[in-house]
């Protein structure tokens, strides 16, 4: 039987700010499972633009930044655990969930629509909404905790849930087939990575921007074609020449975009690295009959057909450097400076 602690090793997010605000610290209450949940003990944990984005407070509109500073646009409470990325195992079971759970090796769902068994509207974000992965352990419900066999390591699957569960949303939402042309922006990136393995799982074609310096890497993916950030796509691809354009980017490029968009294209968004505001003439997104999709809560069977995948063996984790937890600061720092190609983890063991 596993012996569990009363306090642990964690990270807290004590204000919005830069890495300073993120406070190691070895005297946390460890979480008690309640009677739908699970306790997971962390083995290892992803770095993502959320958790940076939720330190900073880039989620907010307002001017009182408290309003809706969250992933989902709620007030956020801090002092907050992070981390939506975790690989670990269950050590306990709250009083409705079956004990022979207890020894899994899971990886977490995180976008959660159930806490504690209630069905909640709109959704919540692991580590935003509630406590994360950063600690020795963490509880989530039951349903959100995905058991899986693979061969890969604790680390390399803690590269999959938030970035692959994203990209795999983004293709789902925009009907991504084997007849399709896709574009990828940001694509050397942990989203763009895994919507290239992805979008070729289902057999399309698949067309990465990225700088010049990982082209290989980026091809080595599965990109059919690689064109270079910045460059204009309709002089390097043509007008109406993609089916679908998968954004991670946003900014000054956004319009040219749509440029090559054929008629009733199709566009998903789930990031704005480049820029939050873009230039839309609504001329384009009418004739062209093109169809925008939002992407951020998963749609119900996104995260099981992600856990199909890797237990399949149709896709690969791609880890660009490895942490000790302890370390959090300097990752989040390499992270943002966008020089790697795949994920960011953070080690727990």
């Amino acid at each position: 039987m596993t012996t569990i602690p009363t306090t642990m090793k964690g990270v807290l997010l004590i204000g919005h700010g830069g890495p300073e605000m993120l406070e190691y610290r070895q005297d946390i209450p460890v979480p008690t499972p309640k009677d739908s949940e699970v306790l997971i003990r962390v083995s290892a944990a992803g770095v993502n633009n959320t958790d940076i984005n939720t330190r900073i407070g880039w989620y907010s509109k307002n001017e009182n930044s408290s309003d809706d500073e969250s992933w989902s646009g709620n007030a956020l409470s801090l002092p907050r655990i992070q981390g939506a990325d975790v690989c670990g195992e269950i050590v306990a079971v709250g009083r409705l969930v079956d004990s022979s759970r207890i020894g899994e090796r899971v990886l977490i769902e995180p976008c959660l629509n159930d806490i504690n068994g209630q069905t909640i509207d709109p959704s919540w974000y692991f580590g935003s909404e509630c406590d994360g992965g950063f600690a020795e352990f963490t509880v989530v419900s039951s349903k959100h905790a995905y058991k899986l066999n693979s061969d890969l390591s604790d680390v390399e699957l803690a590269s999959f849930p938030c970035s692959y569960s994203t990209a795999e949303n983004m293709l789902t939402r925009s009907r991504v087939t084997k007849d399709d042309r896709v574009l990828i922006s940001g694509a050397s990136g942990g989203v763009g990575s895994a919507a290239i393995q992805l979008a070729k799982a289902r057999g399309a074609s698949v067309i990465a921007i990225t700088s010049p310096n990982k082209n290989e890497q980026v091809l080595e993916l599965g990109a059919d074609e690689v064109v270079t950030r910045n460059v204009n796509l309709v002089e390097a691809l043509g007008e109406n020449s993609v089916d679908v354009v998968i954004d991670l980017v946003a900014g000054d490029q956004w319009p040219q975009f749509l440029d090559v968009l054929r008629p009733k294209g199709r566009y998903a968004v789930s990031g704005a690295i480049g820029g939050a505001m873009v230039k839309l003439d609504v001329r384009t997104l009418y004739l062209k009959d093109l169809s925008f999709f939002g992407c951020t809560v998963l749609e119900p069977e996104v995260f099981g057909n992600l856990v199909h995948h890797i237990v399949k063996g149709n896709i690969k984790p791609l880890i660009a450097k490895v942490f000790p937890l302890e370390e959090i600061h300097q990752a989040q720092e390499v992270f943002q400076k966008k020089g790697h190609v795949g994920k960011m983890v953070l080690t727990l063991k």
